[in-house]
């Protein structure tokens, strides 16, 4: 009965191929998303507003949410105890709430995704941006949007809980509210939208994309009445084109961004093996990655908490040399020990800050096209390099100061550094946390071979096919003698070559052995309504119905002429058009030969 109605299914004359297979049910999953999009702009205020919390209360013992710099306490030696203090909570919170809540935020969104079929805990969308705000509020030099994506994430995973949803709607609703978090927090609605695609949704389709979108068009207008309208960090008007000293540049920029990408991925894990090998439990990790930023801040004050007005400082051209070399050597060295030790934070702000850092160093050596320009490339480009997110980089750098002049060079920009990393490293920061809890996981999209391919052009035609009147000796005869050894199922046909059913090659044994009744013929014994294909079908849908089925092989029937017999097909002809897609990956050919006018051509001789 199963088989027949799977048969039914996909039989139907309405089962068409089409650019997308978006079905109607898109609409109440992307009613669902702009909910939760608006829930996620509420959750970004209210992390935000904690961290401002936690900061007055740590460094400057005052009851305030408005957001500060720890840089201008007065407390003194005190300072390394508070980093300490925060990460200690931190610690106990980890172990004894759930472990989930350490790490950047998109590792364990993306592990969410990928391993536990897109279900958070309701008590991780609690304890995430408390830890959050405890560990940035206490001096901790993260970004509040790791935090977010995952709390936003954590809340639309706990509402698509309560429907009865697929996996893949509950993966929907918890990247629409990771994207709708960080929409809010940045003011960036399309590269909240480009992240989800490049780095949590793992394909590029509308069932997906639409609820996603709307999502983080929610949040991103929700922003202006919570936090008001962006850009975030505006910047003057750069030119609209730099001249090819300035591309050339922007080529430089994105190799040195791409090397720095490099090596703080390298830095932040090498800590991270440096802890493993204490002999102390993970939980007292962040007290000695708060003791390193405690005595960075000592060093230098600027590198504690987000950095918003550091970044913005950066932008604006007015950071002395002393303060650049602060942030790429203090903030950098806490940063990576810090996060190495499993504390709750997130990466964007460090990477702006250590990009617009790098681009202070190179504007005293490249060409000055505009305050701020080498800083905003250099921002973009290590986005692109150590996140692999290319188009996150340049859109995100746009959004975040509206300059759009500045698209060209960020592309060019982004685009070596991304290069570069691709080259020199197997996996991204956010990936290699992943693949170090045993999982692999690839970001190379593209459309499966098998979709692009039909049944007709892999089918086999010389096949043996069993009349459904035949008698048991000439059953035997024919598969005796049939000479095709790898036909294992027989369709039996009429006169008219019309499929009326299949059998097995064991099944015919056993008939061959012991056959019922002289006259019953083969027709009345052969499985009855089986599951077949049709020539006109793409791979990739047999290979859905195998996996349904559990069968490894259908009958082939024309689609208009009442199931008449076309072939068959089998797991081996799928394999087939594999073995085909990767010749076309490695085979190398030349296909024309340029011949000179003046050439001399050989001839025969005579």
């Amino acid at each position: 009965m199963k088989e027949a109605r799977l048969a039914d299914k996909y039989n139907s004359p309405a089962e068409r191929l089409g650019d997308f297979t978006t079905s109607w049910r898109v609409l109440w999953i992307s009613s669902l998303a702009i909910g939760i999009g608006l829930v996620s702009a509420y959750i970004a205020l209210a992390l935000l507003r904690l961290i401002g919390l936690f900061t007055n209360l740590f460094f400057f013992g005052r009851w305030s949410t408005a957001l500060v710099s720890p840089a201008a306490n007065r407390l003194g030696w005190w300072e390394v105890a508070i980093p300490v203090g925060g990460a200690l909570v931190i610690g106990l919170m980890a172990r004894y709430g759930s472990e989930r809540i350490r790490g950047h935020g998109i590792p364990e969104a993306i592990e969410a995704i990928l391993i536990n079929g897109s279900k958070v805990e309701p008590r991780v969308a609690i304890l995430k941006p408390l830890s959050s705000a405890i560990s940035i509020g206490s001096g901790g030099p993260f970004g509040a949007e790791g935090p977010i994506i995952m709390t936003g994430g954590a809340f639309g995973s706990m509402i698509a809980q309560l429907f009865r949803l697929s996996a893949t709607e509950r993966k929907t609703l918890l990247v629409a509210g990771a994207a709708g978090g960080m929409s809010a927090t940045f003011a960036s609605p399309v590269a909240a939208v480009l992240l989800a695609v490049e780095l949590l949704l793992f394909e590029w389709k509308p069932r997906s994309l639409v609820p996603v979108a709307l999502a983080s068009i929610t949040a991103g207008a929700a922003r202006r009445y919570l936090l008001g309208s962006g850009p975030l960090f505006p910047v003057p008007p750069h030119p609209v084109f730099i001249g090819p000293q300035g591309l050339l540049g922007c080529v430089v920029t994105g190799v040195l961004a791409g090397a720095l990408s490099a090596l703080l991925t390298l830095a932040v894990y090498a800590a991270e093996d440096v802890f493993r090998l204490l002999p102390i439990h993970w939980m007292w990790w962040p007290a000695l990655g708060g003791l390193a930023i405690g005595f960075g801040g000592l060093i230098f004050p600027q590198a504690l908490g987000v950095g918003y007005d550091t970044i913005a400082a950066l932008l604006q051209g007015e950071v002395p040399r002393a303060m650049i070399l602060g942030i790429l050597l203090v903030k950098s060295a806490i940063w990576a020990i810090s996060l190495g030790s499993g504390t709750s934070g997130g990466v964007l702000a460090p990477l702006l800050m250590m990009g617009g850092a790098l681009g202070g160093i190179l504007s005293m050596f490249l060409p000055h096209e505009g305050t701020g320009f080498w800083p905003l490339v250099s921002m973009g480009a290590i986005l692109g390099g150590t996140m692999r997110s290319p188009f996150t980089g340049v859109v995100f750098a746009l959004e975040l100061t509206h300059d759009v002049n500045m698209l060209l060079p960020l592309l060019l920009a982004v685009t070596i550094a991304h290069l570069f990393t691709v080259l020199t490293l197997r996996r991204s920061i956010l990936t290699e946390k992943v693949a170090r809890r045993g999982y692999h996981l690839s970001r190379e999209y593209a459309v499966d071979p098998l979709e692009i391919l039909f049944v007709r052009e892999v089918m086999r035609s010389n096949i043996v096919a069993l009349p459904g009147s035949m008698t048991s000796a000439r059953a035997a005869d024919l598969t005796t003698n049939d000479g095709r050894r790898g036909q294992y199922l027989y369709p039996v046909v009429d006169q008219a070559r019309r499929l009326l059913g299949v059998i097995t090659r064991g099944s015919l044994r056993k008939l061959l052995a012991n056959w019922p009744s002289p006259d019953r013929s083969l027709a009345d014994l052969a499985r009855q309504d089986p599951v077949v294909a049709y020539p006109d079908e793409s791979l990739r849908a047999v290979v859905y119905r195998m996996a349904e089925t559990g069968l490894t092989r259908f009958p082939v029937v024309e689609r208009s002429d009442e199931r008449r017999l076309a072939g068959m097909v089998s797991l081996d002809d799928l394999l087939r058009a594999r073995t085909r897609a990767l010749e076309e990956e490695r085979h190398r050919e030349r296909v024309l030969r340029i011949r000179l006018p003046f050439q001399a051509r050989h001839t025969a001789p005579k």
